[in-house]
């Protein structure tokens, strides 16, 4: 029996938007016990031309969102990208979870074929439904996934694999 493209995305976006939020969780809770303002951990980045923490959750959670809005025809949420705390981090991927929670499981299935093109600045792309999950939505949603889990374990919280894929 073959996946489906709900089956293939939904549930897994969810467990990682949540072990994310568990990172970021853990990342205000070891601001306050180390008095750092939480601000210097929101705005960090690995290197000077990489997007900082704030920038990484809202690509990922606008990755998950607009792939699904794409993909369902649903009308995703707009967010104007304004979080600088955790707090504000949190709420983002809980309208992230909420929005895809109200996709159906039909609204995705069967799109395989789907046509699906956007613009980013100035690049234009063109998809069908599966490869566009499989090649544009996965790999960044886990690269920023990922970028954000480094970014706070390279400023000194103690995380590991086990936050990251959650238990």
């Amino acid at each position: 029996m073959a996946i489906s493209m709900h089956q293939a995305s939904v549930p897994q976006f969810k467990k990682m938007l949540n072990n994310l939020s568990s990172i970021l969780k853990k990342g205000a809770e070891f601001a306050a016990d180390k008095k750092i303002d939480e601000k210097v951990l929101v705005e960090s980045r690995l290197a000077p031309d990489m997007f900082p923490l704030a920038k990484q959750v809202q690509i990922a959670c606008d990755q998950v969102k607009m792939g699904m809005s794409r993909l369902s025809g649903v009308e995703a949420p707009k967010h104007a990208d304004t979080e600088t705390t955790f707090a504000q981090l949190q709420e983002r991927i809980a309208q992230t979870i909420a929005f895809i929670d109200s996709i159906k499981p039909e609204q995705v299935d069967g799109t395989e074929a789907k046509e699906i093109k956007f613009s980013i600045k100035e690049w234009s792309f063109e998809f069908v439904g599966e490869q566009y999950l499989f090649t544009w939505i996965v790999p960044n949603f886990y690269f920023h996934v990922t970028t954000a889990y480094n970014i706070l374990r390279h400023n000194g919280l103690q995380i590991g694999k086990t936050d990251y894929l959650g238990g």
